[in-house]
């Protein structure tokens, strides 16, 4: 009798052990954690942490996340999501440090069902990206506030310098559309591999085209490379960039070369100097104390504040998903993450309100942008 209640009560405590795994919600988060855009994988991983060191229990769910590292090679994220997905069955994905991983990693969830928020900025058009959403700031958004700069600051003529792939080519394809209105002609589309040490052929040319301005397309450390060619060659003239480049690997690698470059940015950059009634402000403040808290120093980098934004929406999905009967780990449950993710309304981050709608990629309205100027090393807000 003593054998048998034994037995029965391992056997009671393995189902309950069991349905307790299979209550807690898993999210699988590739990112590059190392390779050539660590500089931009590493923020975000810190962002996460700081999500983390806030809590993870939603609904009295517990969030558990598991996180890989694709060292920046786009074949390396799609074996990863396959992992996550087939192996270890999280019911969403979040990834990855830049455009091509991140469009790699959404091949598997699409093909999956699988809900997927991209945290670099790139999206999949049609019904086929009808399962993801992507947390940066639409780039027509940021970019239009970059040309309204030049045309203030009366630049007529601006050269292009950026990446050869996706995100390269969604800065040039923005900005040739919003810079032709504002009465600025484009004169270069000059690109490099992220894996390149060099671009002085691609400077000289732009150069040549004697341009008012330049604008470069570029992220992370790896966007410092044409400012350090342009100031080695002698340009003078003003240079723009992205809110790709709002990174501390971007300002520590290219120092003096990138003292003075304009760019769009998300609020919290500049928090402090945000009006007090302004709920940006107080997410990104609370955001700065628990990041200090997870990693013991200093947030300076608006990466990691969109890996902390990307866990505030996910949050959210998951808190309305299990409202619903479907439970954790069904492909019921990721059905309804995704919807509860292309419906999610009013969820205050630090870089955005997000409101985000079924077909409708980005989140993010005006209220998501800022224009800040780098002087000695530190962000400045612009008017």
């Amino acid at each position: 009798m003593k054998l048998w209640k034994a037995a029965a009560m391992a056997v009671l405590s393995m189902l309950t052990v069991s349905a307790v795994a299979r209550a807690q919600v898993k999210i699988g988060v590739v990112v590059s954690q190392s390779g050539p855009t660590a500089s931009i994988g590493i923020p975000y991983i810190k962002g996460i942490r700081a999500w983390e060191a806030g809590g993870t229990e939603v609904a009295g769910t517990k969030i558990q996340l598991i996180v890989m590292d694709d060292a920046s090679d786009p074949a390396a994220s799609a074996r990863a999501a396959k992992k996550l997905v087939e192996e270890d069955h999280v019911d969403m994905l979040v990834g990855s440090a830049g455009a091509p991983a991140s469009l790699a990693m959404y091949g598997v969830a699409a093909e999956a069902k699988v809900p997927m928020i991209i945290m670099a900025n790139a999206f999949v058009a049609g019904e086929r990206g009808d399962w993801q959403i992507t947390i940066p700031q639409d780039p027509a958004l940021m970019i239009s506030a970059v040309v309204q700069q030049m045309k203030k600051a009366g630049v007529k003529t601006v050269a292009f310098i950026g990446f050869n792939d996706a995100w390269g080519d969604l800065v040039y394809n923005t900005l040739t559309k919003e810079a032709e209105p504002a009465g600025i002609k484009v004169v270069t589309n000059e690109r490099y591999a992220r894996t390149d040490t060099s671009v002085t052929p691609q400077t000289l040319k732009i150069i040549a085209a004697r341009p008012d301005a330049v604008l470069t397309g570029g992220s992370g450390a790896l966007g410092a490379l044409p400012h350090l060619a342009l100031a080695e060659r002698g340009y003078r003239g003003p240079v723009y960039s992205t809110h790709a480049i709002i990174n501390s690997e971007f300002v520590r690698v290219g120092g003096a070369a990138v003292n003075g470059v304009v760019a769009p940015t998300g609020p919290v950059v500049v928090a402090e100097q945000l009006p007090a009634d302004n709920p940006i402000r107080a997410t990104s403040l609370r955001f700065r104390e628990l990041y200090e808290q997870a990693n013991k120093e200093k947030s300076n980098d608006a990466f990691a504040a969109y890996g902390y934004d990307t866990m505030l929406v996910a949050a959210d999905a998951v808190k309305r998903a299990l409202a619903g009967p479907a439970k954790p780990g069904t492909p019921e449950f990721r059905a309804a993450l995704r919807e509860a993710l292309v419906t999610t309304k009013n969820v205050v981050g630090t870089h955005a309100v997000y409101n985000f709608a079924p077909g409708q990629r980005y989140g993010t309205d005006e209220r998501s942008r800022v224009m800040v100027r780098l002087d000695n090393g530190v962000w400045t807000l612009l008017p």
